[in-house]
């Protein structure tokens, strides 16, 4: 073999091991030492000047042998099972979705309503209630006797088509178990009527709406006249200048076939609250016709003539 020397320089990257790597020292006194020079915590670099003889390959091996050991250590070190988080707690409305877990896209999450799980499309942005996470608790088509006023949906706690609650403000009804599980201090109502939707909202404080509903106690509100006519349109509902009950469970007390509506306002073109011929609202009943469960009728002296709109209405909480 020549007299030639050769500098090899190995840069080894110390992942996951405090051990040292060492070479072999040859015995001939012409060959260099190896030095070895720690950079930060995680490289060694190895410079080894040795001669060009018979102890080369037995260091090189060594080397070999050396790195082969760092790389099994690495690989079973980055291979080890990690230990995994607990799922997360599902939230139970989309309020909580949008605080607890910064979700602020409009989509269908799942809920927890007691035991069960439940996919429910949130309304996380201002669709014209405020936004901060609104949960549907139904859909009702005003054409359609599914939630009429003497309707047993009022006052149970069985869902309809909950299908239904994994859509926006379409056109399928539905009852999701938000009406009897889930706390709100907001209530946020709309109606559509073609392809506009008015809304508004009540600021209500109630462990949920069976608990204001289904006992057929009547709560009232104190928005006006004005604000439930703006749900149709200011220019176009109509209600009639006396009465002016409104809240939750309102009805008059005509013997015959009485008005009333599980969320609206009723009207009278007299100051009592007993033939009354007009109302807004959701799960309606009664004169001036019975067909009308989600909208405004009116007849017999409404400020806006008479009226038959049937409207989808949607009721969320927050």
């Amino acid at each position: 073999m020549g007299s030639s020397s050769v500098l090899l320089e190995l840069v080894v990257v110390m992942l996951a091991t405090d051990g040292a790597v060492s070479l072999p020292m040859s015995k001939n006194k012409n060959q260099t030492p190896i030095s070895a020079k720690m950079l930060g915590d995680k490289t060694v670099v190895f410079n080894c000047n040795v001669n060009q003889d018979s102890h080369i390959s037995q260091a090189i091996k060594a080397l070999e042998t050396k790195m082969e050991q760092l790389i099994a250590l690495v690989n079973k070190t980055s291979t080890s099972p990690q230990p995994t988080k607990p799922p997360a707690v599902l939230p139970s409305s989309c309020k909580e979705q949008y605080v607890k877990y910064r979700s602020f896209k409009s989509q269908v999450y799942p809920l927890m309503f007691g035991s069960q799980k439940i996919p429910v499309y949130c309304h996380m942005g201002n669709f014209g209630c405020g936004d901060g996470g609104w949960t549907l608790a139904m859909k009702i088509d005003g054409a359609k006797r599914t939630f009429h006023y003497d309707s047993h949906y009022w006052s149970d706690r069985n869902p309809y088509n909950l299908a239904g609650g994994k859509t926006g403000f379409d056109q399928q009804e539905t009852k999701l178990p938000t009406y009897w599980n889930t706390p709100f201090s907001k209530i946020c109502l709309g109606m559509k009527i073609g392809h506009q939707i008015k809304f508004l909202v009540i600021n209500k404080h109630a462990n949920s709406l069976y608990s204001l509903i289904a006992n057929g106690y009547y709560q009232p509100t104190p928005l006006g006249r004005h604000t439930w006519k703006t749900l149709i349109n200011s220019q176009q509902a109509s209600l009639q200048p006396g009465c002016n009950k409104e809240g939750f469970n309102a009805a008059c007390t005509y013997a015959k076939s009485p008005a009333k509506v599980r969320i609206g306002i009723l009207g009278n073109n007299e100051d009592d609250c007993v033939s009354c011929d007009s109302r807004i609202g959701f799960g309606m009943a009664g004169i001036p016709g019975d067909l009308n469960i989600c909208g405004n009728e009116a007849v017999a002296g409404g400020d806006n003539g008479d009226k038959h709109l049937m409207a989808f209405g949607y009721v969320l909480v927050q």
